[in-house]
């Protein structure tokens, strides 16, 4: 398309590329639940300028557009947040499945994470990253991972969102050898040399949080130590919280208290409006009043929970008023990195909870409304960054997704919403813009080589499993 004579004076004027999308569905999750059945978006520069019906925009602001997308029916909403995520995971998929927990962690984990390498990490984030994108992610919360510098070079290429993360413990039994827990001052001084060096970074996509692995590998000192620095630093504290019921029994156990991890941290001051509480699956009911009442945020990951946790009261939870968001957690804990299959699952799994612990299903616990907050705005407000993503409003960054429903797995439409959570693959998913910019169109992803990091990535990790003296058996009779 030419551009116009008004385009060309206005960005001599003031230099910012503006995208005009009409003629599509735009379901924008903002405070009013707005849909648009015929509407329009205007990016200007990362920004969205204008929203609304595609009558009112289109005529306002074509002779302005560097850019014209024709959506013809398709369906725009905000781009995705994936609240826990293992990136330097991924080369570790399919290494640790149908295991018990104890052997998925100690024989197969942290031998992995222990023998990896800068590379490996930037690595492993460009493939997982690769899966976010096509699953329509523009911003992930990395759960704790190794070489947060290799992940920052990953995510700068790749043009998507996230809150880092260094896995951090200062304790623990079952550490391999050679990766013996670091002092709580050691943990502390690494993370704030990481905020200093890539905090704000790749235009300002790039922010760092303080991690805690786990209750049971952290001591009191790196607890308080964390809390405060975080408060300091104006960041956020991202925690694996009650995973398993082993975990509450030991804080019970080591720490004196009569109750669980929750509760102990609220004793501490731990709980704070900064705290991402991944998994939080074996919580009490008093438990889940003290994350609300410290406006803590939840990580809620189906399916892995699934394979090894247990069920997470989702439904009591956005009852009593928590934030709840989705993750998919790690491949090696998942191996889907799908927040489209985590929505599908999130709705489901919670309906049938209701069978399983009160002896009837409730076909209305956790609605499909409920369950693509958690993915958009909840999971915005989840990794502290609400006030410029998670919903299509003015002024806000342009991070959305282009959804192409006109295939077998979603026609007829009948609800957008509900077809969006039950009927959605990531097959549908067909372009996604991050901070202004096309980082997928038609399904092909525009920042990197997708061929060439595959390939990569797979030499990596037999690379990796051989330092590791990870060796897996196979399941069926290999001739």
């Amino acid at each position: 398309m030419m551009e116009s004579e008004e385009g060309k004076e206005r960005k001599e004027k003031d230099g910012l590329r503006l995208t005009l999308i009409h003629n599509g569905v735009i379901v924008t999750m903002d405070d009013g639940s707005r849909v648009y059945s015929n509407g329009a978006i205007v990016v200007e520069g990362d920004r969205i300028r204008a929203i609304g019906r595609s009558s009112e925009i289109i005529d306002r602001f074509s002779p302005l557009a560097d850019e014209i997308v024709d959506l013809q029916g398709r369906i725009v909403l905000p781009g995705f947040v994936n609240t826990h995520v293992h990136t330097s995971q991924q080369l570790a998929r399919g290494i640790a499945d149908d295991v018990d927990l104890l052997t998925w962690l100690h024989e197969r984990i942290w031998p992995y994470e222990s023998n990896m390498t800068e590379e490996d990490s930037y690595l492993s984030t460009l493939l997982c990253g690769i899966e976010l994108i096509r699953s329509g992610v523009t911003c992930f919360a990395e759960a704790g991972g190794q070489h947060v510098p290799g992940m920052a070079r990953a995510v700068e290429l790749l043009g998507i969102r996230a809150c880092l993360t260094e896995s951090t413990m200062d304790s623990g039994k079952g550490l391999p050898s050679g990766w013996s827990a670091r002092s709580a001052d050691d943990c502390i001084q690494s993370q704030r040399e990481l905020y200093s060096r890539h905090h704000g970074a790749a235009d300002g996509r790039i922010r760092v949080w303080l991690g805690i692995r786990q209750i049971m590998n952290a001591t009191d000192q790196l607890l308080l130590e964390t809390r405060n620095v975080a408060k300091e630093l104006k960041t956020g504290i991202h925690m694996h919280v009650a995973e398993i019921s082993y975990e509450n029994q030991y804080v019970a156990n080591t720490r004196g208290v009569n109750g669980g991890t929750v509760t102990y941290l609220e004793k501490i001051g731990f709980l704070q409006s900064n705290l991402l509480a991944a998994h939080s699956v074996w919580v009490s009911d008093n438990e889940i009043e003290l994350l609300s009442k410290a406006a803590v945020k939840v990580s809620h990951c189906p399916a892995s929970a699934m394979r090894m946790l247990g069920f997470a009261p989702i439904k009591e939870m956005l009852q009593i008023g928590l934030c709840v968001s989705l993750g998919t957690d790690g491949a090696p804990s998942n191996n889907r990195m799908s927040i489209v299959d985590e929505m599908y699952l999130a709705s489901l799994i919670n309906k049938g909870r209701e069978a399983y612990t009160k002896g009837a299903t409730d076909p209305t616990a956790v609605p499909a409304k409920a369950v693509l907050k958690m993915a958009t705005i909840d999971g915005a407000k989840a990794v502290l960054w609400d006030d410029e993503i998670g919903s299509l409003d003015v002024g806000k960054k342009a991070d959305l997704v282009v959804v192409k429903p006109f295939t077998w797995s979603m026609v007829p439409v009948h609800d957008c919403i509900s077809s969006l959570v039950y009927c959605m693959r990531t097959e549908n998913i067909e372009s996604v813009m991050c901070n202004g910019h096309w980082i997928m169109r038609d399904q092909k992803i525009l920042t990197i080589g997708e061929d060439q990091i595959v390939a990569q990535a797979k030499h990596a990790s037999i690379e990796l499993l051989k330092r590791a003296g990870i060796k897996i058996s196979p399941k069926m009779n290999v001739l």
